[in-house]
C-alpha cells in the first residue's frame, strides 16, 4: 500500500469536496474520484512544502483505504525533515555533517526540487538512519 494520507470526499454538487483530516489546511475539489485523488495529492504535497518552509511539525504518514498516494520522492524529504527534527539538528548542523553548502541542503527540504536519490541517503546518513524500500503489488 501506498502511504500518504487519508482524505475525506464529500459531494458538494457537481463535484467533490476533498478534505485532508491530518492536513486541516488541505481543501480542495475534483469533478470526479479520480481527479479528486490526484488533485488531493497535489494539494498535500503545497501543504507539506508549506509546512517545511515554516519549519512546522508534519504528522506521521498513514496507509489503508482512503489514502491519497504521494511520490517517493515527496516522502523520502518528508522522512528526512521529520528525522532531522526528531534528532534535535538544524539544516546547518547537517550541512557540517555532510560537508556540503547550505544551498544543496535546503534543496534536499524543497519539494519541488529533483533532489538525486544519493544525496537523501547521504545526509540520512549523516543523521544515522538508512534509507530501505519494498515492492509490493499495486492495490
Amino acid at each position: 500500500m501506498s502511504q500518504g494520507y487519508r482524505i475525506e470526499l464529500e459531494q458538494d454538487g457537481d463535484t467533490i469536496l476533498v478534505t485532508c483530516p491530518a492536513l486541516p489546511e488541505v481543501n480542495t475539489f475534483g469533478d470526479n474520484e479520480m481527479e479528486a485523488y490526484a488533485v488531493a495529492s497535489q494539494a498535500i504535497e503545497e501543504a507539506l512544502a508549506a509546512r517545511i518552509g515554516d519549519g512546522k511539525d508534519i504528522p506521521a504518514f498513514e496507509d489503508g483505504p482512503g489514502i491519497a498516494p504521494l511520490a517517493l520522492l515527496t516522502r523520502l524529504k518528508v522522512v528526512l525533515y521529520r528525522e532531522l527534527a526528531a534528532a534535535g539538528l538544524t539544516r546547518a548542523d547537517l550541512m557540517r555533517r555532510m560537508q556540503v553548502n547550505r544551498e544543496t541542503v535546503d534543496r534536499l527540504f524543497r519539494l519541488d526540487h529533483a533532489s538525486r536519490l544519493d544525496q537523501i541517503e547521504t545526509a540520512m546518513r549523516a543523521l544515522g538512519r538508512e534509507v530501505d524500500f519494498q515492492v509490493q503489488n499495486a492495490a
